[in-house]
């Protein structure tokens, strides 16, 4: 950690938070996301860390995230993470209304492409949404939390992910594979174009 500067924090999560840190020797950025040791235990999480940081570390594509690597002191993990500098395309999307249908297809396109490189490697990802898609300095998108993701092979059970996202299958418990991640592809595109997710309530059941 003493090679690092912490500079500020970039957002929050369940079990810590992610901050924009700067390496003394190279002046390079990345975004370290702090994890408190105590909740990932007490919460029972430490499989679940594992499993995420494992991902990440074996995926190498020009539209994921990329891990930089790991470090730790006595309260919390760090997980050094490429530093992306164009924010959320959820942040973008609602400042602009809706995109045009050309802007649309090129993002969907790059979605298209990180979900082909994941199920390639038998990696569902799960948590598709604008808030998961950062923007990189070239105008590209950029996949990030993989706090969902799993390998499999066949089918899982599980049921996570945003409301809003959810394929049926997911909800209805029947078992799920890479299939649940088209559908979050078809609700990104409704949302693009038309500012607003295509199953919308304020109460989650009414989503469902």
């Amino acid at each position: 950690m003493k090679n690092y500067e912490l500079l500020k924090v970039l957002g929050e999560g369940s079990f810590g938070r992610v901050k924009l840190v700067k390496n003394l020797k190279t002046n390079k950025y990345c975004a370290f996301k702090q994890l408190k040791k105590y909740d990932i235990i007490k919460f029972k999480q430490v499989d679940h860390v594992k499993n995420e940081n494992y991902i990440l570390f074996s995926m190498d594509h020009p539209f994921l995230v990329k891990m930089e690597g790991m470090t730790q002191d006595d309260k919390f993990l760090y997980i050094a993470m490429e530093y992306v500098s164009g924010g959320e395309l959820f942040t973008y999307l609602r400042s602009v209304g809706r995109f045009p249908y050309s802007q649309a297809c090129l993002y969907a396109a790059q979605v298209t492409m990180m979900f082909e490189y994941l199920h390639s490697n038998n990696v569902v990802y799960r948590d598709l949404k604008p808030e998961n898609l950062l923007i990189g300095p070239d105008g590209y998108l950029k996949l990030t939390d993989f706090g969902f993701a799993k390998i499999v092979e066949g089918r899982t059970y599980t049921l996570c992910g945003t409301p809003e996202y959810l394929a049926p299958e997911i909800l209805m418990n029947k078992g799920h594979g890479k299939g649940v991640d088209w559908w979050t592809v078809g609700v990104l595109l409704y949302e693009m174009v038309a500012g607003i997710d295509p199953f919308n309530d304020d109460d989650p059941m009414a989503i469902y």
